[in-house]
């Protein structure tokens, strides 16, 4: 488990140990880059226990390289091989490397400019896209509002993207109404890198269908019309990078993660109960599955614990974008995955339900998929089945 210090009202179906959110009446830390990074000691409110602080030396984790330029031109030899090495990958740990992906090398590199633009903007200015207690879009100075220990050193602006044609401009139109008209270029990239992502997102789904068995359209028409986050990270610089953590130990509660790092390492796998790391690769993007597909899959694919460190030299940033499916579908695994033998692990659910449990009422780790199964059924007298 790597979470405690919650301090403020749950549900009263929640564990005691997860009540981790900050008192009313206390008063929130202020992580100011600006000012705490290049102050000697950080403040305690960032150091973790002994045993969740980082390792000195991880060593590299071999994860599958993908080539998917034989998949995006239609070569079906191409694809069943992806299908294979993206199943054995999710059977494993989750965790793979697609290169060749067909996503111009122009706009990520735009992406992580504009990533460098904002969080080297003032904290007053970053503030004015500040987010909420309870809400996903905005502006996060670590989890200084939310949390009141074991706060990752990092800062982080995320906005939705919405896949149906209606929302065609959701991303521009966020930054234009958050932080103003000369933001309007912002918005532009972002909007095309969030398309790029879903286009991506759903070739993978393709190939999930495939490696499960159950063909390339199930999980790609399922995701068509997602409602999907976009999230910017930007972890500085810190002096005692041995005492706290860029983002803890946790499972993505999303379907799909696609990151692009920037070439300062940092991320780490758990796999065979050892950390280990994923080295950056500027032509690769990281994919791993969430808890959400998890579910999808019924359990076959496993979701995998992972973390970022930082270091007291080099800032570091990247770009995730959180595949989810649309608001109102339900999340079930297709009848071709559930068998006497491999009854269904989870109920029914809805992305918006178990997104509202990680941020309202539990700090996502290794065993929010089964803790919020117990929540749902507490909740309802009803079957969740």
């Amino acid at each position: 488990m790597t979470v405690d210090c919650i301090t403020s009202k749950t549900s009263p179906a929640m564990p005691p140990q997860h009540k981790d959110e900050a008192r009313d009446d206390e008063k929130p830390l202020v992580f100011d880059v600006s000012v705490l990074r290049h102050q000697p000691d950080i403040p305690k409110q960032f150091i973790w226990p002994d045993e969740e602080r980082p390792c000195a030396n991880a060593s590299d984790l071999p994860v599958p390289l993908i080539d998917l330029g034989g998949f995006l031109s239609k070569d079906p030899t191409a694809s069943m091989e992806a299908s294979r090495f993206v199943g054995e990958a999710c059977q494993k740990h989750g965790f793979f490397l697609v290169v060749n992906h067909g996503v111009d090398a122009g706009l990520i590199s735009d992406a992580h400019k504009y990533t460098d633009s904002f969080f080297g903007l003032p904290l007053s200015e970053k503030q004015r896209a500040q987010r909420k207690l309870g809400e996903h879009c905005g502006y996060a100075s670590s989890f200084t509002g939310r949390f009141s220990c074991k706060l990752p050193w990092k800062e982080t602006l995320s906005f939705s993207y919405s896949a149906e044609k209606s929302s065609s401009n959701v991303v521009e139109d966020y930054f234009n109404n958050t932080m103003g008209e000369e933001f309007e270029q912002f918005g532009r990239v972002y909007q095309d890198y969030c398309e790029a992502m879903s286009t991506l997102s759903l070739g993978i789904m393709e190939l999930l269908g495939m490696s499960l068995g159950i063909g390339r359209d199930h999980f790609r028409e399922f995701f068509e019309g997602n409602d999907s986050i976009m999230r910017l990270n930007y972890y500085p610089p810190c002096q005692k990078p041995d005492l706290t953590l860029g983002t803890g130990p946790h499972c993505d509660p999303t379907s799909l993660t696609i990151l692009h790092q920037d070439q300062v390492g940092g991320l780490q796998v758990f796999v065979d109960n050892e950390w280990r790391s994923i080295s950056p690769n500027v032509n690769a993007f990281v994919v791993n599955i969430g808890d959400t597909f998890m579910a999808l899959s019924n359990g076959l694919y496993k979701s995998c614990l992972h973390r970022a460190v930082v270091n007291s030299q080099t800032p570091r940033k990247s770009l995730a974008f959180f595949l989810c499916p649309r608001n109102d579908k339900v999340v079930r695994p297709p009848s071709e995955l559930v068998e006497t033998s491999c009854p269904r692990a989870y109920p029914d659910f809805t992305w918006p339900m178990l997104h509202e449990f990680t941020q309202k009422h539990y700090r996502a780790d290794m065993n929010t998929l089964r803790v919020f199964t117990n929540w749902l059924q507490q909740k309802t007298s009803e079957p969740v089945w």
